[in-house]
């Protein structure tokens, strides 16, 4: 038996590792920045998981095994995004550095879902048989929610190739990313079969509408960061800047 899931998952964390690795070598701060980030992403990625879907199997006898390698993407995105700007801000890094994880973040997720599908997990709900129907291992028709899911990535990764050669939304990528992928997952959820947790609602619904917050509220900080470093080189431009007063 081959874990393909586990080998896939394990691929995207290298290809994303070798790719920070090189981007660490102008400051080798970037390079804990990582392995923070990481950290918290597979901590999220437990934590979510248990939350949301996990708990159903608390009378199973093979429990512990799919508590072990049961994951969330959704849980990585928050406990990943939090422990990044704890580590930033811990390190001193004041510098911008979604822009890169928006694009290492759809490859490492689409990635890990190539191992769903091989693995048969993250499956959509009943639907009739159709061109674009999937079948599960009972032979089921389901809505193809894999790869609607590394559809939606292959795009993002392709409107952020666009941002980054035009030089547009500098810095605010990843938090694009996770309004788009929080909202993605939210009406995508309902095509999923997943347990509810709060009436219609699943747990990963409800975790994807704390990603979408968290990138709003990302945003609009970048934003007024943004205004506040333009206002003030337009200051001192000026040679009006007198400094703050205490």
């Amino acid at each position: 038996f081959v874990n393909w899931y586990g080998i896939l998952m394990l691929c995207g964390v290298v290809v994303t590792l070798v790719f920070w690795s090189r981007l660490a070598r102008n400051d080798e701060r970037l390079f804990m920045i990582y392995l923070v980030g990481l950290a918290g992403a597979f901590l999220g990625a437990k934590i979510v998981y248990l939350a949301a879907e996990g708990w159903i199997y608390w009378h199973a006898s093979e429990r512990l095994i799919i508590w072990a390698t049961g994951k969330s993407v959704l849980g990585a995105l928050l406990g990943g995004y939090v422990s990044v700007e704890i580590a930033k801000k811990c390190l001193g890094y004041t510098r911008a550095t979604g822009d890169w994880f928006a694009m290492l973040v759809p490859m490492g997720i689409i990635i890990g879902r190539f191992g769903c599908l091989l693995h048969g997990c993250c499956l959509g709900v009943v639907c009739s048989p159709s061109w674009y129907a999937m079948y599960d291992r009972f032979g089921v028709s389901r809505w193809p929610a894999v790869p609607v899911e590394i559809g939606f990535n292959l795009l993002m990764i392709g409107v952020f190739f666009v941002l980054r050669h035009t030089h547009r939304l500098t810095g605010q990528h990843f938090h694009i990313y996770l309004i788009a992928y929080g909202s993605f997952r939210f009406f995508h959820e309902f095509l999923r079969d997943t347990p509810h947790l709060l009436g219609p609602l699943s747990g990963y619904q409800i975790a994807s509408l704390f990603v979408v917050v968290l990138g709003i509220i990302g945003y609009k900080r970048r934003v007024r960061c943004q205004q506040f470093s333009a206002s003030l080189l337009e200051s001192e431009t000026d040679g009006k800047w007198v400094g703050p007063s205490i």
